[in-house]
């Protein structure tokens, strides 16, 4: 090797040197240190009835596949929301579905056969016809001998405009299930009518379509798609190291899976300050894996993220066992 081969060998190295560098530093969250604070909980559905898990699929009625009820809530109602907050949920997710009538119901299914006595599609029913449901009628944990909250149900389907004057000063994040544009547009309608203050505490995911259509509308509201976060967490990736947060990560609502949370730059405290700062929030939930991500119900799970100082959010689909549980970690409350 020749002198001057040496000398441009020792200048490259130098470079990657002070490269890697300013990569490690810039985006060093053990650097950046932990900003305090509790993590913000995010209730999916409220508080609802456990079901198994295995060989699910889209199409699967969970509610037929009920785990033995450890407490008297059905997801998606009004009772089941007081009674996240009250175990310390700062946030609760809620399913909408257009009803025939312009309104929205707030209820999982896609069809209203799983879990009522009622058939077919729920956005082709009126919000009066919803209503008369009885949404406990199909909850079974014994393979249908009994169904314990049969009966219990009727009326319990709130509509939307129903949660948010129940709840006024509460975080909410309202899933789209359709990829219907026309839904963006009613949403969009339904929100622009609230004062911006109770604007700011609500935030929408869903198809790519209708939250489209949400964001050109209103974009106020923070919103997010699979398409939107998919190229949030790419260009992220690709110049996230630089301290840039992408457009399509700004004014969003981000839910990273644990399996991907460590892979992001400056996770987890400067990601999730980044993110606050472009006006998203962020909630860590379950791995990511064949389609399906559930949410983080076991606090010895994420002990040491609280114990570290992580102080943003978390998806969970057990409040009362996640809120408690952290309370004794000294997170929350």
């Amino acid at each position: 090797m020749t002198r001057r081969t040496r000398k441009r060998l020792v200048f490259v190295l130098v470079v990657l040197g002070v490269f890697a560098a300013f990569v490690f530093i810039n985006n060093s969250s053990w650097l950046y240190g932990a900003p305090g604070g509790p993590p913000v909980l995010l209730a999916h559905r409220g508080l609802a009835q456990g079901y198994s898990r295995e060989g699910l699929t889209g199409d699967t009625c969970t509610a037929a596949r009920m785990l033995p009820p450890e407490h008297p809530y059905l997801e998606n109602t009004i009772a089941s929301m007081r009674a996240a907050f009250g175990f310390g949920a700062d946030a609760v997710e809620l399913d909408i579905h257009p009803t025939t009538d312009g309104r929205f119901a707030v209820f999982h299914d896609w069809t209203v056969d799983c879990r009522t006595q009622g058939h077919g599609v729920t956005r082709e029913h009126s919000l009066g016809e919803l209503q008369a449901l009885d949404i406990g009628y199909g909850y079974t944990a014994d393979g249908g001998r009994t169904y314990p909250f049969r009966g219990t149900g009727v009326g319990l389907m709130p509509s939307l405009d129903q949660v948010l004057d129940s709840f006024p000063g509460r975080r909410f994040l309202l899933n789209v299930k359709s990829n219907d544009p026309a839904e963006g547009a009613l949403l969009a309608d339904t929100l622009a009518a609230l004062p911006p203050d109770r604007l700011e505490l609500l935030a929408a995911y869903g198809g790519d379509r209708p939250i489209a259509v949400l964001r050109e509308r209103l974009p106020a509201v923070r919103s997010m798609s699979r398409a939107s976060i998919k190229e949030c967490f790419i260009r992220y990736a690709a110049l996230g190291w630089t301290g840039h947060v992408p457009e399509s990560c700004r004014r969003s609502v981000l839910l990273v899976p644990s399996n991907v949370a460590p892979w992001l730059w400056g996770w987890p405290h400067l990601f999730v300050a980044r993110m606050q700062a472009a006006g998203s929030p962020v909630f860590l939930i379950g791995p990511w894996g064949g389609g399906f991500s559930e949410g983080i119900d076991d606090p010895a799970l994420i002990a040491d993220l609280v114990a570290d100082g992580y102080a943003g959010g978390i998806e969970t689909d057990r409040i009362d066992r996640l809120g408690p549980g952290l309370r004794q970690l000294g997170g929350p409350g």
